[in-house]
């Protein structure tokens, strides 16, 4: 069946917005949308919270740092969204935001692990492991998460 954008929509859905797409593709995805919007999540918290004391101590630091955890969250959201609509744009999206995951996934457990807060540091190596994981698949079969659909 095909979708208003002429793209043949999930047999089981029928669904426009999501084309089909093998199951690794998807799950890859719906992972960074996850990841994304939890990333938005846990800083809209901490700030409304008032557990960023950074904004006083360091105020120019934490807005840089800030800047990227947001981009990141972003990307994540906009390339997963790209891979499940099968977008041109969505792969490569996708794995410039698996990058910047990456990168912020290594560096920021050192600061739970200052604070003793090892369940934070626990999460980030599941999120590791997870990412790599995504990045071995999204190379690994490259012509199904670049499929149009």
């Amino acid at each position: 069946m095909n979708g208003p954008c002429g793209k043949e929509t999930n047999s089981a859905s029928g669904n426009a917005f999501y084309p089909r797409l093998p199951s690794w593709p998807r799950l890859a995805a719906n992972y960074a949308i996850v990841v994304g919007v939890l990333m938005f999540g846990q800083w809209a918290m901490f700030l409304a919270t008032g557990n960023v004391p950074e904004l006083q101590t360091e105020p120019i630091r934490i807005a840089f740092h800030l800047a990227g955890e947001f981009t990141t969250a972003g990307l994540l959201v906009v390339g997963g969204f790209g891979l499940l609509t099968v977008r041109k744009w969505g792969y490569h999206v996708f794995l410039l935001a698996l990058g910047m995951l990456l990168y912020t996934i290594i560096v920021s457990p050192g600061y739970f692990a200052q604070l003793g807060q090892w369940v934070f540091v626990g999460m980030f190596a599941v999120l590791i492991a997870l990412t790599v994981l995504f990045v071995v698949l999204t190379f690994r079969w490259e012509g199904e998460f670049r499929r149009e659909g």
